[in-house]
């Protein structure tokens, strides 16, 4: 029998200005970027979130703390193929993963593809398998407001 396995991830970032911004391993050029201990990248966050959830392995904080100097400024698509390189190691195959960002600006839709394929890249499965969505707030709440940033992700996970 198949063992199948989903978890859930969420991750939020302020925005400031001056920073860079990367989402899903893809630069997008804005005014603001992401404050944070490592490059930021906040889809990735989440998506480590759901995959260490999945396996029951806890979640990115455990594994990569923010209280490291290792992980300061750390690219997290290294971060990400070290998780999918753990699962591998406890037996598990990455199904599907499914990201949705919100943001109110800038527009992400023209960098959606390019996430898809990097995600897919670093994680060792089909770009068919990889979903990334991006929503605004409608201008509510932080995000809405352009002060933050916020991904949740879910990812399904098996091993025979």
């Amino acid at each position: 029998m198949t063992d199948f396995r989903i978890g859930y991830g969420y991750d939020v970032h302020a925005l400031a200005d001056g920073l860079r911004l990367v989402i899903a391993g893809v630069e997008i050029p804005h005014t603001k970027g992401c404050i944070a201990h490592s490059d930021g990248d906040v889809a990735i966050h989440a998506l480590c979130d759901a995959l260490l959830g999945a396996a029951a392995l806890g979640d990115i904080g455990l594994h990569f703390p923010d209280s490291s100097d290792e992980f300061r400024g750390i690219d997290s698509r290294i971060l990400l193929r070290r998780v999918a390189a753990l699962l591998r190691e406890k037996g598990y195959r990455i199904g599907n993963v499914d990201c949705t960002i919100q943001m109110q600006r800038p527009k992400l839709r023209p960098h959606i593809d390019r996430m898809r394929e990097v995600l897919a890249a670093d994680l060792g499965i089909g770009a068919d398998r990889v979903s990334v969505k991006a929503t605004t707030t409608e201008r509510l709440g932080f995000e809405g407001r352009e002060e933050g940033v916020s991904v949740a992700a879910v990812a399904l996970i098996y091993r025979d």
